[in-house]
């Protein structure tokens, strides 16, 4: 895709990314999401973002299905389903467009349970640790994709 046509891109966040500047700020920082996705709008003019976040397995999974058909790439932060859900990894899968799984804290330096990604596998890449950042470097990986 060239950069003056406009890109969709869709960021799915998963459980506890609606409290992301509120929650565990040492972790995840205080910048709430609505700042994250301004700054990318801002940065990258030719990308039509869309945002959407939910706690519920079942409708991240119809977001997922739903980002096949309507957008270009996706950027999802499965937060804790990251370790448990077959059934959004499947949903990876199964849609056909590039996705990149974005992380704000560095899962390795974390839990055990926390290092190993299900739906990472399905993913074209992971970026974790680097904060909100992760997002805007996730944005460049699926232009450079999708060129």
């Amino acid at each position: 895709m060239h950069l003056t046509l406009v890109m969709k891109i869709e960021i799915i966040n998963g459980p506890n990314l609606n409290l992301l500047g509120k929650r565990e700020p040492v972790i995840y920082g205080t910048d709430g999401f609505d700042s994250v996705i301004t700054a990318l709008r801002s940065r990258f003019p030719k990308v039509e973002f869309s945002c959407i976040q939910s706690n519920i397995e079942g409708e991240l999974v119809n977001m997922i299905q739903t980002a096949g058909s309507n957008a270009d790439g996706v950027i999802i932060n499965p937060g804790g389903y990251t370790h448990t859900s077959v059934a959004i990894a499947d949903a990876i899968a199964a849609i056909g467009i590039p996705v990149i799984e974005v992380h704000i804290s560095n899962l390795l330096s974390r839990e055990e349970f926390r290092h190993t990604s299900l739906t990472g596998r399905y993913c074209r890449g992971t970026i974790m640790g680097l904060g909100v950042d992760g997002y805007r470097l996730a944005v460049e990986a699926l232009i450079e994709l999708l060129k």
